[in-house]
């Protein structure tokens, strides 16, 4: 069982933190102000987390997510869950537009119905009640990620927010692109 989610990570805006530090040494995190014509003004991310090993698996995606981006994120996974030897994927998400959308729910009949012939691993999908965002274990995950990966006063690339990130998901950027079938 995998328990999905979408994140937006930010090269400008600052988490909530708090630090203890000596009075004089206060630990002060600069919001800095983007370009107008600043390209990457953020990442999007897509993220799951296995409910059983607590493994977790990291995909970035170009631009906004949308139900193309969601299906090759479920692509991967069923990868993974194939690797794994495992004979079923139930994916817990909440109700993005993308992932109620009528072109996921399609692939997903049409994967399963491919797997009765053929084999292979089967998908199910659940979806989260409504503004219950607590009942998605990838919250405080992508929570406590921002935490980790800001830059307190200097400049962030993407290229430096994505390796920070593949580190703390214990993979790598090739591993995390999320590659669209054509």
């Amino acid at each position: 069982m995998v328990d999905q989610d979408e994140c937006w990570f930010s090269r400008f805006a600052q988490p909530a933190m708090h630090a203890f530090a000596k009075t004089d040494d206060n630990l002060r995190l600069v919001e800095r102000t983007p370009a107008k014509n600043e390209p990457d003004k953020a990442i999007a991310c897509y993220g799951a987390v296995c409910q059983g090993s607590q493994e977790r698996w990291l995909f970035f995606a170009e631009g906004q997510p949308d139900s193309d981006k969601t299906i090759a994120f479920l692509q991967a996974l069923l990868q993974i869950a194939k690797l794994k030897a495992k004979r079923v994927l139930v994916i817990i998400w909440d109700r993005a537009s993308w992932h109620a959308s009528k072109q996921v729910k399609q692939w997903v009949r049409q994967h399963n119905r491919q797997v009765r012939q053929e084999g292979g691993v089967r998908l199910l999908t659940y979806l989260l009640p409504s503004k219950s965002p607590w009942l998605n274990p990838m919250e405080p995950i992508w929570l406590h990620s921002k935490r980790k990966v800001v830059e307190p006063d200097g400049p962030l690339s993407v290229n430096v927010l994505k390796e920070r990130l593949c580190f703390l998901f214990n993979t790598t950027l090739a591993d995390a692109t999320l590659k669209l079938s054509a």
